[in-house]
């Protein structure tokens, strides 16, 4: 029992030693216009201690934003990226476009150039395998008015021309083809000469052209080349391209040489068909020949033949 009076005692002491120390401290922080020890123990234990609640609390409003701001952020991305990749497709879009209407007015001015034909445009949608359009097919055909034999264009000139006809397509042999023989001539003198296919040479971009007569007629580097009146199955006067190189044959009497073609066929995508044939137009002639008056002088069976027989070996 004596102990705990005394414990309580002592506690009671100490409360209020405490208190009037409290009061001491107050008094003199009110005379010293708060620059008292007070103060100055609340600097060091107290303002150290809210400062570090108040960063803390910072830090983590901070923190909190930063995530916010990242999600923002990264929505943001996602927004733009999207619109990134809409403006990729439509750029690459037009461009296409553009390069199509690029051909479409190469086309257009093949167009004028040959106004004098009916022709239709067709798109191409099969090659025969190769990097070059030796052999290739069209989504025109004869329901469209191509018919074997239609002369085909694209670029500044001849392209090739139809060997089949199917009612939604056709097939289309180029004149680079190794199979491939036009008679042309060249435009300035009218001198006729025969143009082969050739792939070997058409790798390099060219054309090679024989039994040019070695005549007075000069004829250079640039000259034009162009089918023939004789050709039996291309239309006169259809551009091939260019003469690069020209030589005299060993026995004297021709010339040849090389052509650089007026047509890309590496790049081909849209043509030119011309849809009346070589073979229309002398039909047509011989029409008239047969209904006016003067058809009474025909040529002899003779003279028939002797044509036919200049024709043969002339190629296409």
């Amino acid at each position: 029992m004596k102990n705990k009076n005394q414990s309580s005692f002592s506690s009671k002491y100490w409360l209020i030693i405490i208190s009037v120390l409290c009061v001491i401290l107050l008094g003199i922080e009110r005379f010293t216009d708060g620059k008292g020890p007070l103060r100055f123990i609340a600097s060091y234990t107290v303002v150290p201690m809210q400062e570090g609640i108040s960063y803390v609390g910072r830090f983590m409003s901070d923190l909190s934003d930063n995530f916010e701001t990242l999600e923002d952020m990264k929505k943001e991305n996602k927004k733009l990226q999207a619109k990134v990749d809409e403006l990729t497709i439509d750029n690459t879009r037009l461009r296409q476009e553009q390069y199509e209407l690029d051909r479409l007015r190469e086309l257009y001015k093949l167009d004028e150039n040959y106004s004098d034909y009916e022709k239709i445009g067709a798109h191409v949608v099969a090659n025969n395998g190769s990097n070059w359009f030796t052999d290739f097919t069209i989504d025109k055909g004869t329901r469209d008015g191509v018919q074997v034999d239609s002369n085909v264009l694209a670029g500044s000139g001849l392209v090739g021309i139809v060997i089949e006809a199917g009612p939604t397509y056709s097939r289309v042999r180029s004149i680079v083809d190794d199979a491939s023989n036009v008679s042309a001539m060249m435009l300035s003198t009218s001198d006729t000469c025969m143009v082969r296919g050739d792939l070997k040479l058409m790798a390099d971009g060219r054309l090679r052209f024989e039994k040019l007569p070695n005549n007075d007629n000069k004829i250079e580097a640039g000259e034009q080349v162009v089918t023939s009146h004789v050709s039996p199955r291309f239309l006169q006067g259809l551009f091939i391209g260019y003469v690069s190189d020209i030589e005299v044959d060993a026995n004297n009497l021709t010339r040849s040489g090389y052509i650089t073609p007026a047509v890309d066929f590496g790049k081909l995508q849209e043509v030119l068909v011309i849809t009346t044939t070589k073979r229309n137009l002398l039909e047509a002639d011989d029409s008239q020949d047969t209904q006016s008056p003067e058809a009474a002088n025909q040529a002899s069976p003779e003279d028939t033949q002797g044509s036919q027989e200049s024709q043969d070996g002339e190629g296409e």
